[in-house]
């Protein structure tokens, strides 16, 4: 798999690949359809650039005229390396070092490192300026909404009062849900179209969608406990009685408070033979301090068990050590970078990989679990450069099975967190059969968070629309749903 603009230059099959006073002549970078050269985060080489509108591709300078491989994604790059949008340019084998500075690979216009989107600095992303009622402060507590009976297996949550104040405004600018709470909100108006959708023979099941994918996470749990007041009985029951398969996993998660749905899915991943690991990476690995730690406590009040003690339990070696540390909580999300670190740690990490025989395990876990993801892409920068080859493939040369694809997808949020959850709804779809458990995990948990942007890049990396491959690849009022909630 080839991502755009990873690594921006590629890597030449031997040394001394391009001839020294050549550089000029390689081609200017590809125009991407998605927005390009914007910085990093935190910042680095170029000018600050104003929130609104996205210059083009050219609007910074290229390091000595090393320009990133145009072409379709997919196409191999030079030397087989695979592209991720918004890697560090790497210079090729054979030429010496040069200065700071990034060519033309595809950034999303502010890479967020958090939940919400950009009106209102939360966690969970809802978006509008509205406080979740679900969240401290909110007008309705989870548990006059969620009674234990709405899911047989799914209990209430109560989540722990945490300040909401501490999470920096930079995480959660520029991103864009594809749900917003619906204007002129009526719980019980809602609630009665549900029950009338219900009612009688048959169910009326696009009456449900344009309910459901119309409404905010918050907005849900106010319908549900509406229905229960004005009818006595279970929303959930319900909808569950009238809808199966596929259909019902997608509405039960909907239904399901943000946080509680994540916190399910990961006792889900780890309960019975076998653990789905790819399923405790995707979320230990990509959630903010503030929604892990939320998710260590609803999956403590919920279920009765210590999440780290399961993890322990199902998993091993390096790979255990990893997800503990990300189940902790405690990344630094300081948006400022520290360059002078970066180059510390850049050099910290040639030394544990591929600068000796074997590898230090714990030096990678160290900096990827602790520093912020503006530090970690300004480290990736700073290894490109001295190393001369990128931190993600130096991972996998290093690392292996599930200890590796943790890595990675750490380096990957902090590249473009948008091309990563792209990338994962993809595959979720490619070839015979669909990973239906990841489609709606992706689909429902991003929805009001950055949705936009992951079909954007989804978009920009394999030419076709994230909705034209769930058309093809779902059916029925499943596919109608999941085409409702992205937006199409």
């Amino acid at each position: 798999m080839s991502y755009p603009g990873y690594p921006p230059t590629g890597y030449p099959p031997f040394p001394g690949y391009p001839p020294a006073g050549q550089e000029s002549s390689f081609p200017p970078p590809g125009q991407y359809p998605y927005p390009s050269g914007f910085p990093p985060v935190g910042g680095g080489a170029y000018p600050p650039v104003p929130s609104s509108g996205y210059p083009g591709a050219g609007g910074y300078p290229a390091p000595g005229g090393y320009a990133a491989p145009g072409g379709y994604p997919g196409a191999p790059q030079p030397g087989g390396a695979p592209s991720y949008p918004g890697v560090p340019p790497v210079q090729g084998f054979g030429t010496p070092p040069g200065g700071a500075g990034f060519s033309g690979y595809p950034q999303p216009p502010s890479q967020s490192y958090g939940g919400g989107p950009a009106q209102v600095p939360l966690p969970g992303g809802f978006p509008g300026g509205q406080m979740p009622s679900q969240y401290p402060g909110g007008q309705t507590p989870y548990s006059s909404q969620i009674n234990t009976e709405s899911f047989p297996s799914y209990p209430v949550f109560s989540p722990v009062s945490l300040d909401y104040s501490s999470e920096p405004a930079a995480m959660t600018q520029g991103v864009q849900g594809t749900i917003r709470p619906a204007a002129n909100f009526d719980a019980m108006r809602d609630a009665e179209i549900l029950r009338k959708a219900m009612k009688g023979f048959g169910t009326d099941e696009q009456a449900i969608v344009d309910v459901v994918a119309n409404r905010s996470n918050d907005q849900r749990q106010k319908i549900k406990a509406a229905f229960k007041t004005m009818y006595g009985k279970d929303l959930i029951k319900d909808l569950k009685s009238e809808l199966s398969g596929n259909m019902e996993e997608l509405i039960l998660a909907l239904f399901m408070p943000t946080t509680y749905y994540d916190a399910w899915s990961l006792r889900n991943a780890m309960k019975g033979a076998g653990t789905q690991e790819r399923v405790l990476i995707e979320i230990l690995c990509t959630r903010t301090n503030q929604e892990i730690r939320e998710i260590v406590s609803c999956y403590q009040s919920e279920f009765g068990r210590d999440l780290e003690k399961d993890i322990r339990s199902d998993t091993s070696g390096h790979f255990e050590r990893l997800l503990v540390s990300m189940c902790q909580g405690n990344r630094d999300e300081n948006q400022n970078v520290n360059h002078q670190l970066a180059q510390e740690d850049a050099q910290r990490l040639y030394q544990a990989g591929e600068g000796r025989l074997g590898t230090d395990e714990s030096c990678f876990n160290m900096i990827l679990a602790t520093r912020s993801f503006p530090q970690l892409k300004a480290t990736m920068d700073a290894y490109s450069r001295m190393a001369n080859r990128d931190l993600l493939s130096s991972v996998g040369r290093e690392f292996s099975g599930n200890v590796e694809s943790g890595l990675k997808t750490i380096l990957q949020c902090a590249l473009n967190r948008s091309a990563f959850f792209a990338e994962r709804l993809y595959y979720s779809m490619k070839g015979a059969g669909t990973d239906d458990s990841t489609l709606v995990r992706i689909v429902v948990t991003r929805s009001e968070i950055d949705l936009v942007q992951i079909k954007q890049m989804f978009n920009q990396m394999y030419q076709k629309t994230l909705g034209t491959m769930i058309a093809s690849d779902t059916s029925g009022d499943y596919r109608r749903l999941l085409l409702a909630i992205i937006g199409q």
